[in-house]
């Protein structure tokens, strides 16, 4: 069952603490399975680990956190071929897709590469509910930062844009997060856009320019989103957003 209008939930969470495992399925990503609207059977679910470079223990992870949290699970992988024959016909099949953190410059080349993109767009078309953490946010955004190049944050500002702004992540628990997006964001590097402390969501609903932020949420009782932009003479406004607590 498909959402009722195309939705992104962009998030720098999305995980939790497991007795039984690395890590389990958090509220975030409850939500965006829950934004899919499936009754009656087990939610589709689809694991992308590019920017992890496809790291088969990640995935392991990930179908054992599905299985827990009763979802039927899938992944994408690129390495060392894509793992199926038609990549837009899987995912338009599923009800979320999930993209995992690492390398967004890494995941933007591969997905370059083998047209997801163009999957990612049709599946979010559809109905299919997009998701993701870290670099799995950044990539529907125009652009962010980025530690793909090394310790030193870098902007990249080839996102897929099918939210029409900036994203900052890890807002609060990473020291150059928060001055080096301000920064972008004032002198034009970046769009203007949205940032998320760890554990917040950035849930974007519509298509093509109607596309909005209609809500921010969170699994961490008080940290918050920002909306960041430029302001007078090369500085950055910023723009407290409280979330939802799930």
């Amino acid at each position: 069952m498909p959402a009722d209008t195309p939705t992104i939930l962009a998030t720098s969470g999305g995980v939790k603490e497991s007795r039984r495992l690395p890590w389990e399925v958090g509220p975030l990503t409850e939500y965006a399975v829950d934004l899919a609207g499936v009754a009656g059977r087990a939610p589709r679910v689809c694991f992308v680990p590019t920017a992890m470079g496809d790291d088969a223990h990640t995935v392991s992870i990930f179908h054992s956190a599905a299985q827990l949290a009763g979802y039927e699970s899938s992944h994408l992988s690129l390495f060392p071929m894509p793992n199926v024959d038609d990549v837009t016909a899987h995912l338009l099949a599923q009800d979320v897709v999930w993209v995992w953190g690492g390398s967004v410059a890494g995941l933007l080349a591969m997905w370059q590469l083998h047209g997801i993109g163009e999957a990612m767009r049709a599946a979010w078309e559809a109905g299919v509910v997009l998701t993701g953490v870290s670099a799995g946010s950044i990539c529907w955004h125009t652009g962010g930062t980025t530690d793909s190049f090394g310790p030193d944050l870098r902007p990249v500002t080839n996102g897929l844009g099918l939210a029409p702004f900036s994203n900052g992540v890890h807002y609060d628990s990473e020291a150059q997060r928060r001055p080096f997006y301000q920064a972008l964001v004032a002198d034009g590097t970046l769009d203007p856009g949205y940032a998320t402390d760890d554990g917040v969501g950035l849930l974007y609903q519509g298509s093509g320019t109607e596309v909005a932020m209609v809500e921010a949420l969170t699994e961490e009782p008080g940290a918050a989103a920002y909306r960041v932009e430029p302001g007078p003479d090369g500085t950055a406004i910023e723009t407290r957003i409280e979330p939802r607590l799930l």
